[in-house]
């Protein structure tokens, strides 16, 4: 019974000092181009998923009406593009990212279907990953750079890819319109 005892103790005593000397001394995979961690996908993907569901919002504020995917066009060319790609052209270091940042106008599969960028999750979930951001993939928390309705703009003008979007909303995003300069605000009118 003592032998077990120190089994346990052994345990508990050199698997963290395993770990730590792992970590320590650079073992781990932190460079975009290694490869990911056994099961990293699974572990950072469950809370994140389960968090996303609990707080996104189901519906959206603000109808995709042209207007707002126009709007959503020129804020997602703005703020966007630069790391998900324009309207047929793709982001020059997207896909040196780690991991990847998803291009939002190029065809995927997802389960049997095929759609475009992002336009298979619901509105309420781009939202929520547009204002919060995503740690450890270099997404960024846009929740004090865009006003809310910016945010649904682009989320909802996402969600709506795989449809025709309106002349202007192309143009923009394919970068044959140019792009009004945003309009200078203080951070109380960035605050809805």
């Amino acid at each position: 019974m003592g032998r077990f005892f120190l089994g346990i103790l052994v345990t508990i005593v050199l698997v963290p000092i395993a770990v730590l000397g792992w970590l320590r001394f650079g073992n781990v995979p932190v460079a975009a181009g290694d490869p990911p961690l056994p099961q990293e996908k699974l572990l950072t993907g469950i809370p994140l998923n389960a968090r996303i569901n609990r707080e996104m919002v189901k519906t959206p504020p603000i109808q995709p009406d042209e207007n707002n995917l126009v709007a959503g066009a020129q804020v997602y060319t703005e703020r966007c593009a630069v790391c998900h790609g324009l309207h047929g052209k793709p982001s020059a270091f997207g896909a040196h990212m780690f991991p990847d940042a998803p291009p939002m106008w190029e065809m995927h599969h997802h389960g049997t279907q095929t759609k475009i960028g992002v336009s298979d999750d619901p509105p309420g979930e781009t939202y929520w990953k547009v204002a919060n951001g995503i740690r450890l993939t270099g997404m960024p928390a846009f929740k004090d750079v865009l006003t809310e309705t910016e945010m649904w703009q682009v989320s909802l003008l996402l969600a709506n890819a795989d449809k025709p979007l309106p002349p202007a909303a192309l143009d923009i995003l394919r970068g044959e319109a140019p792009v009004p300069a945003p309009a200078a605000a203080g951070p109380a009118a960035k605050k809805k």
